[in-house]
């Protein structure tokens, strides 16, 4: 897949402005899409969707499809009748919902309560027409729907408990349990449905009016999924557990420019074998229903679709581990069999191996470059733009990372000069001269995250890898997205010839006046 040359900003929709604690779907993330559209932008690139877990972390979500209920808006459902604006306004006081961090536990006490007693007004019928849709949601999306509604019902009877503390019967999935489970909870169950049903009822009209705006949504896709997951619960036979439900090996990478002794993220790993057998069904649902909510799939840790690397679950660290091939061209043959072309963006950062390359080349997906990793080693670093290609994404540089005006002023001296020397300049607004290099590059997309863009420091960051706690919090102000930052980005975005082709400039065609030459 190519993308023509363009431009967008990552910010996760958890980090927009807002009164209730935590970035929503509701009015500032329209207002979001008007500033990128004023912007000249074509892209809004977000984190996974999905209703985060331990940590609050988005990669370790309890389901691979279902939608994060804290992104609901209130604002939405105050509309509609089912809550009042002073009733919302008297719950918030009671929690600590702050501007610039999102509190997580607060929020969630915070949404979850407003939210079910909007689900009980919905039973009285004060919305009929919301109910019917409601009801044909949850027909239409009762293959994941139904497991995902049980797994977190089960697991709020449980105080939050990971599905393999839990009873043997329910643990193993015996029908007779499933059965007793759905009767004796069977409204908290619809309470669940409710909540994806209003997470999908309010994504799709915001991003049908980014569409609408020339705004494509790029998402993103965890290779593997938490273990604590619906997916795991109601699947244990495509991951690699025991008799009892426990991991036996678990995701990581090997020791890196992130940590000394590697990433043990803890994830179960796929059977592979068996999920070829049934032609990836699974991966085919997955990525069938990511395609309804975004344009456009960034697939995380790419290099494991080759090769991943394999941890034995009783080990503390990552550094113990081995590489084991992955389904490589098998799987996105079958998915392009099913799904056809695929809008896909593979996350190839780290340690790259030439069948990492070929995987990616072989079905034509961009991989991406990072500046921040620029300037580490010498001038043949393939991440300095005089190494692009176009089929690539140019960032720089990720949720993982810290913030460019950070990340400069941590660099050792002789690192700053040598991105003095090739700046040509002294570098005195560092995060819009990465972004300019970012521009200039022949790379077809350049995407910049939010932060870079209001040059904030590093009490910004979304995300330390390896650091558990005080992720992914992070909140713009409102002031934020405001008509001068816009314009500003929208000159620079010209410059470089970025602006989607609505905002480009019509040049009518010149008449040449030439005499022809008489030989």
């Amino acid at each position: 897949m190519r993308f023509a040359r363009s431009s967008g900003i990552l910010l996760h929709p958890t980090s927009l402005p807002g009164p209730w604690g935590i970035g929503d779907l509701g009015p500032v993330a329209y207002q979001f899409v008007d500033f990128l559209a004023a912007a000249g932008q074509s892209f809004w690139q977000l984190l996974p969707l999905g209703p985060t877990g331990y940590g609050d972390s988005p990669y370790q979500c309890f389901s691979a499809i279902a939608g994060n209920p804290l992104l609901v808006s209130l604002d939405q459902l105050i509309q509609r009748g089912l809550l009042s604006y002073d009733e919302v306004l008297e719950v918030a006081a009671n929690f600590d919902l702050a501007v610039d961090q999102v509190n997580y536990g607060e929020v969630l006490s915070f949404k979850v309560l407003l939210l079910r007693r909007s689900y009980e007004r919905l039973r009285e019928g004060v919305d009929p027409e919301l109910a019917a849709a409601l009801a044909e949601f949850t027909a239409a999306q009762k293959d994941w729907l139904d497991d995902y509604a049980l797994f977190m019902t089960l697991k709020d009877v449980h105080a939050g408990q990971p599905w393999n503390t839990w009873p043997n019967e329910l643990r193993l999935r015996k029908s007779s349990a499933l059965k007793q489970a759905r009767q004796e909870h069977a409204w908290a169950i619809e309470v669940h449905k409710y909540l994806q049903f209003l997470f999908f009822h309010q994504w799709q009209p915001l991003k049908a009016y980014a569409n609408q705006h020339g705004i494509s949504i790029i998402g993103d896709a965890p290779i593997f999924v938490a273990y604590d997951s619906a997916d795991v619960w109601a699947n244990p036979e495509l991951f690699f557990l025991d008799k009892a439900g426990n991991p036996t090996v678990i995701a990581g990478v090997p020791p890196d420019y992130f940590s000394k002794t590697g990433q043990r993220w803890g994830n179960p790993l796929y059977r592979w074998e068996k999920m070829a057998k049934r032609d990836y069904a699974w991966w085919v649902a997955r990525l069938r229903a990511a395609f309804t909510l975004v344009d456009v799939l960034r697939l995380d840790h790419f290099r494991g679709f080759a090769a991943y690397w394999e941890v034995p679950a009783s080990q503390e660290t990552a550094i113990n581990g081995r590489w084991v091939k992955g389904p490589g061209a098998a799987l996105f043959t079958q998915l392009e069999k099913e799904l056809g072309t695929l809008p896909i963006i593979a996350e190839d950062l780290g340690l790259i191996t030439p069948d990492v390359h070929a995987l990616r080349n072989q079905f034509n997906f961009p991989g991406m470059v990072v500046l921040q990793f620029a300037f580490s080693g010498d001038t043949e670093n393939t991440y300095l733009p005089h190494h692009h290609t176009r089929n690539c994404i140019v960032y720089t540089g990720t949720h993982d990372n810290t913030t460019t005006v950070a990340w400069f002023s941590e660099l050792e001296e002789a690192e700053r000069e040598q991105v003095r020397a090739y700046l040509g300049h002294p570098g005195s607004d560092i995060a819009w001269d990465l972004m300019r290099l970012a521009m200039q590059s022949v790379a077809d997309l350049a995407i910049t995250p939010f932060q870079d863009v209001l040059r904030l420091n590093a009490d910004s960051r979304m995300n330390t890898p390896g650091l558990l706690g005080r992720n992914w919090g992070w909140r713009c102000r409102a002031e934020a997205l405001n008509a001068g930052v816009a314009s500003g980005l929208k000159f620079l975005t010209a410059v470089y010839d970025r602006l989607p082709p609505n905002l480009k400039p019509v040049r009518e065609p010149e008449e040449l006046e030439y005499e022809p030459v008489e030989r």
